[in-house]
């Protein structure tokens, strides 16, 4: 009985990962279908006035050189935003690692109290670049990393050592700078005089394309499909890169967390084991 629900889920899971990872597929295909049938109506009534010539497959080659131009250098900054989980990762457990070391030979030290912020600090971080926050609402993270900083303030009088309080100090940075960064790609559009230069060279470009003379062979209308699909296919892909932290949006393309959601199981974990251990009548301060 376990094993089939489990291979249900498992199915299940497959299922919605197909889903998600073909969605743009799909949506430029029906797009593609309604311009297919919107040619097949322009062929029909005579429409078509346009010769096929060399100056149009000029303006094709360099429509795609110019968008395959600003897909290159959109993958850059894409490639960046995937080192930010890491990065991230990285800090966190280099702060909560530090504080555990300290909390040892401080028992006065409320851990509890450091871990439980740097969950929320992930948790705010996800919960802003959900759908429903516009993928861009990432201050009440930014505010929850300086939660920090009146913590890191006290240590060294408590007993921590001037060079371990400055380190702290220097991976909260590196924290809210990598935040700031995220910050700032899902805000500002990638050049936008040159997303309208493709978005109106894919219009025109599927304009003279549907306005084109054409037998109404089966031949045509493949050809015709497989341009329009790699053009109309381009726009959608550029507006999606652009925002490689949109959570919650029904897309396989954005930035995984999966590194971030481990480390909150972690520290989740962590806390309470903690709390397990203590003492009977024990509370923390």
């Amino acid at each position: 009985m376990v094993p089939s629900i489990i291979k249900h889920l498992h199915f299940d899971g497959a299922d919605i990962s197909f889903r998600k990872k073909f969605r743009l597929f799909f949506t430029v295909g029906v797009v593609v279908l309604l311009l297919g049938c919107i040619k097949t109506a322009i062929h029909y009534y005579g429409w078509e006035f346009l010769e096929l010539n060399r100056l149009l497959t000029s303006g094709i080659g360099g429509a795609i050189f110019i968008i395959g131009f600003l897909l290159s250098s959109i993958l850059a900054d894409y490639k960046e935003a995937e080192r930010i989980p890491a990065d991230i990762r990285t800090a966190i457990e280099a702060i909560d690692g530090d504080l555990e070391s300290f909390a040892v030979d401080h028992p006065d030290f409320n851990l509890g109290e450091c871990r439980g912020i740097l969950i929320g600090v992930i948790d705010k971080l996800r919960r802003g670049l959900d759908h429903t926050k516009d993928h861009r609402d990432l201050p009440p993270a930014l505010d929850e990393v300086a939660r920090l900083t009146p913590i890191f303030g006290r240590l060294e009088k408590m007993g921590m050592a001037a060079n371990f309080v400055v380190r702290l100090r220097t991976t909260q940075d590196v924290i809210r700078r990598a935040m700031l960064r995220i910050y700032h790609i899902q805000r500002v559009e990638f050049v936008p005089s040159v997303h309208v230069l493709v978005q109106t060279l894919v219009l025109s470009i599927v304009g003279m394309l549907l306005l084109l003379k054409t037998e109404g062979d089966p031949a045509s209308a493949i050809m015709f499909g497989l341009i329009t699909y790699m053009f109309v296919y381009a726009l959608y892909l550029v507006r999606l890169l652009e925002q490689p932290f949109a959570k919650g949006h029904g897309s396989v393309d954005d930035v995984s967390f999966f590194l971030l959601n481990e480390l909150e199981t972690k520290l989740r974990g962590a806390v309470g084991q903690n709390a397990d251990a203590r003492p009977a009548g024990f509370s923390e301060a």
